[in-house]
């Protein structure tokens, strides 16, 4: 726990760190500077998540902001591109590195707080504003290699499933499989749970459904509550994924049953998410499978239907939004 004394000492080293020097530019400035007119920068600006200063002349920016201007200007596909591609595109990010900072900040104060009480324990004459420095440097720079190898990590992943998949730049739609898995009796279970214990079962959904998507070929397109959404470049690969996840949260007893629906097809990709009547049916068919349970779509089990590894039983069409009939399969790996 960082004490208010300490919260004090920590900002006043963090923000210039961070910014990456004092708050010397206005808007103009900034335009003048990056040679990208301020309506621009400024519809960038609100698009990252940054509230906008009405007073152009207010001296808010920093030389971290003039060269974050340029390298949007220097990317001639974001540069070019219509207004709300460049809006969408800024917005993408500036949500994405926003929970990111949600998630870090208890992590980061709390790392650079104890360093400088590490600094200042060896030597009682050491002047707490440089120790806060010192320790901010050194922190922040170890979280940012970290996220630099994630991201490229993440990178070289992404552009092989897409130069695999035969895409060609600016393709948006590709086959894939796309599944939704979900804790049955969630809402109900949170009301008797505390803080603590939410996050442990939180926790251990999140790394169940992890280690099966990442370990059978696909990715993780985004967590909410209790619902994870996951792709795949193929049917099979789609099922695996789903089967394993079924199983392990069996294993282990550390989360509710989970429902899964899984649908393919042609998918619209748009910064990171996945949209179109597969994603909306994967959705349903999760809504309407029974616990402990797979569903799959026509699209999936016509895929899916001479892989000796699986058995596929028809049911019955079933009303549902959207939906005047929604046809389903349930998945289970074939017997031995």
């Amino acid at each position: 726990m960082v004490s208010p004394e300490m919260s004090k000492l920590v900002q006043a080293a963090v923000e210039p760190y961070l910014l990456a020097g004092p708050r010397r530019y206005d808007r103009e400035d900034v335009a003048r500077q990056s040679g990208v007119p301020s309506e621009i920068s400024r519809r960038l600006w609100v698009s990252l998540g940054f509230a906008a200063n009405p007073d152009d002349a207010a001296v808010e920016f920093t030389e971290a902001d003039v060269a974050a201007v340029r390298d949007f200007a220097s990317l001639d596909v974001l540069a070019t591109a219509d207004p709300r591609r460049q809006s969408a595109a800024a917005r993408t990010l500036g949500q994405s590195m926003a929970r990111l900072a949600e998630w870090q900040v208890d992590l980061v104060a709390e790392e650079i707080a104890d360093r400088i009480r590490a600094i200042t324990a060896a030597d009682p004459d050491a002047d707490e504003l440089e120790a806060a420095r010192l320790a901010t440097a050194e922190v922040v720079t170890a979280l940012e290699r970290l996220q630099t190898y994630a991201w490229r990590r993440h990178l070289a992943a992404a552009l092989t499933r897409s130069m695999d998949g035969g895409a060609a730049a600016g393709d948006t739609v590709r086959e894939l499989a796309v599944g939704f898995a979900d804790m049955v009796g969630y809402t109900r279970l949170t009301r008797h749970l505390d803080p603590e214990e939410l996050s442990e079962l939180l926790a251990a959904f999140e790394t169940i459904t992890t280690d099966a998507i990442t370990g059978n070929g696909g990715w993780t397109i985004k967590n909410v509550g209790d619902e994870v959404m996951f792709a795949a470049e193929d049917a099979a690969d789609g099922a695996r994924i789903a089967l394993a996840v079924q199983e392990a949260t069996a294993r282990a007893a550390l989360t509710p049953e989970l429902r899964i629906g899984l649908a393919y097809g042609d998918v619209l990709l748009r910064f990171g998410d996945l949209y179109g009547s597969v994603v909306n049916t994967a959705a349903r068919l999760t809504g309407v499978a029974r616990p402990g349970t797979v569903l799959v779509d026509d699209g999936a089990a016509a895929r899916l239907a001479d892989e000796p590894e699986f058995d596929l039983r028809h049911l019955r069409g079933v009303r549902v939004r959207g939906f005047s009939r929604l046809r389903s399969h349930v998945l289970r790996r074939a017997a031995r």
